[in-house]
């Protein structure tokens, strides 16, 4: 078992080999001197339970949950807090008193990188999200809760689309499209939202969605962060449109995640320069 002050955490996902998670977080715990570590483990669908169950074997303290597990973990865990059960997905289990503790940071990081992009106008727009996992159950809440003008979704099982328009608050304009009715209204959405892993490494040549037409002055938002720019965003910036990748969401979930397992506020300026810094270095390296 761990020393008294020693703390483990970890990041359950398949894969994730390109997150950034262990360098950003570690780089916090240095930071408050904490004598923490936090490690990414690449774990198979078949394998999750046994996963869970062997953080809580080995001590750890907390772990964040990514693609494909936020919804599957939620069968593992003993305690799900109210708002992951809205979003019906999990991110992020903290270790309270001998249960695990389910709850999700996604939506909170992700509007708050969409208005800082966007100001007070996101209220009167039309938004478009592709994709219906649990990164976009979280966002389709978030957004929601915000108050935009109308959110329509599209994903291949319109059935998961269905459920999250469903469990949605409040009495917004929400609807459900296949991909081709969607396709069609391109030109009049404000916002286009990939919340799905289309483009991230090693699939970097694929594209959630398409870039002609788009309405002038869109803004074409990515999740995914690495690499910084997919290719889908940046046929977007050809095209005149606004992008932007998902550092502002990574950072935001994470900040909350981290604050949660160790009830100090990081300094997310210096989160986003870790996370920044290694990305231009990849960047630099792939040329």
């Amino acid at each position: 078992m761990l020393g008294q002050k020693e703390k483990l955490f970890a990041l359950l996902g398949h894969p994730v080999k390109h997150s950034l998670s262990p360098l950003m977080h570690n780089d916090q715990f240095k930071r408050f001197n904490l004598p923490y570590y936090y490690h990414a483990f690449d774990v198979a669908p078949k394998d999750l339970k046994d996963a869970v169950n062997g953080m809580k074997a080995l001590g750890f303290s907390g772990f964040n949950v990514t693609v494909p597990h936020k919804v599957e973990v939620m069968k593992y865990i003993d305690e799900i807090e109210e708002d992951a059960e809205k979003i019906g997905a999990v991110n992020t289990v903290v270790y309270e008193e001998g249960k695990w503790v389910g709850c999700n940071t996604d939506g909170i990081g992700y509007v708050a990188s969409l208005v800082a992009e966007t100001g007070e106008a996101l209220k009167d727009y039309r938004v478009l999200m592709i994709g219906a996992g649990g990164a976009a159950r979280a966002v389709a809440v978030g957004l929601a809760r915000y108050g935009v003008k109308e959110l329509v979704i599209t994903n291949r099982t319109l059935s998961k689309a269905e459920d999250i328009v469903h469990h949605l608050p409040g009495e917004g304009t929400y609807r459900v499209l296949d991909k081709k009715e969607a396709e069609k209204e391109t030109p009049t959405f404000d916002v286009i939202i990939n919340t799905t892993s289309i483009g991230m490494s090693p699939n970097l040549e694929e594209t959630p969605w398409t870039v002609d037409p788009l309405k002038p002055n869109c803004l074409c938002s990515d999740l995914i962060y690495n690499p910084r720019m997919t290719k889908w965003l940046k046929e977007a910036r050809e095209k005149g449109a606004r992008v932007l990748n998902g550092v502002g969401m990574f950072v935001g979930q994470g900040s909350a995640a981290f604050e949660r397992w160790t009830g100090i506020k990081p300094d997310t300026k210096r989160m986003t320069e870790v996370v920044h810094s290694h990305l231009k270095e990849s960047s630099d390296v792939n040329k």
